[in-house]
């Protein structure tokens, strides 16, 4: 069966997916567990606060590899051939992701680094402020028949005051204002997810978050005319994506207001 489209399910992704057909998703933009949390949590160097001890990011290396293949091989099936796949990582794990991505024979056409200016302090003073993610945008298809794959140079040049786009972003991490709904301790802010969308989507196409979290994917979609099939195994998080989805605000940015260009 299709999806759902403008829909959250709730539920494993893995197993929601199976149950959906082949390439019925143009693309998708999704930001799976970094398995960095801990299960006693991590504390700060100078006071008793505990954190990154979320129980859906904890997994022994070989699980963690294991569901990676899983739900990646899913979400080539229902993506469309050469359909557009941005998966978020940290240093956590990118690299488990690019291996298995390389696996798989996929043609890679980019990693984009997001620098965030306003990162968190390290919690151990033992290291240095990580203020970085990572991106990896492949096309779904091998290396050998990887084509027409959708990047909207043009929208990408106008963001970027009619220059060519380079691969590092320097985005802040996301506002008090776009965390109205509620907390997500991996929410993306909307301008590094609309600049992904405007530049490797169209309008009508379809887009799969399956770990959506609070939701951005769908709600910058919706606010772009695109539509979106969510999926996230959390209550609570997709109360918040509902209620953002309800509110949904978001305009192009203002190098594109006064364009003709197709977005």
């Amino acid at each position: 069966m299709k999806p759902e489209l403008n829909k959250i399910y709730e539920g494993d992704c893995i197993e929601i997916m199976r149950q959906w057909d082949d390439d019925c998703i143009d693309h998708c933009i999704t930001d799976p567990p970094y398995n960095m949390s801990k299960r006693k949590g991590l504390g700060w160097a100078f006071s008793n606060h505990i954190t990154m001890e979320e129980k859906w990011d904890v997994f022994s290396r070989e699980d963690y590899l294991d569901f990676t293949r899983e739900w990646l091989n899913e979400v080539c099936r229902v993506v469309k051939p050469n359909g557009n796949i941005f998966i978020f990582g940290s240093f956590h794990n990118i690299y488990d992701i690019g291996f298995i991505i390389n696996e798989k024979d996929l043609k890679i056409i980019n990693s984009i680094v997001w620098f965030k200016p306003n990162a968190q302090p390290n919690i151990t003073c033992r290291m240095l402020t990580e203020s970085t993610e990572y991106i990896i945008w492949a096309c779904n298809a091998t290396k050998a028949k990887a084509k027409g794959w959708t990047f909207n140079y043009d929208i990408s040049k106008e963001l970027n005051t009619n220059k060519q786009m380079r691969n590092v972003w320097e985005i802040p991490y996301p506002s008090q204002k776009e965390r109205t709904y509620g907390k997500h301790p991996s929410q993306k802010p909307i301008d590094l997810i609309r600049r992904i969308i405007l530049i490797a989507t169209n309008k009508s196409d379809s887009i799969l978050d399956c770990f959506s979290g609070s939701g951005t994917t769908g709600v910058v979609a919706q606010g772009l005319k695109r539509d979106w099939v969510m999926i996230d195994n959390n209550p609570e998080y997709n109360k918040i994506a509902k209620n953002r989805l309800k509110n949904v605000q978001v305009t192009l940015p203002k190098s594109l207001v006064q364009t003709t260009l197709k977005i």
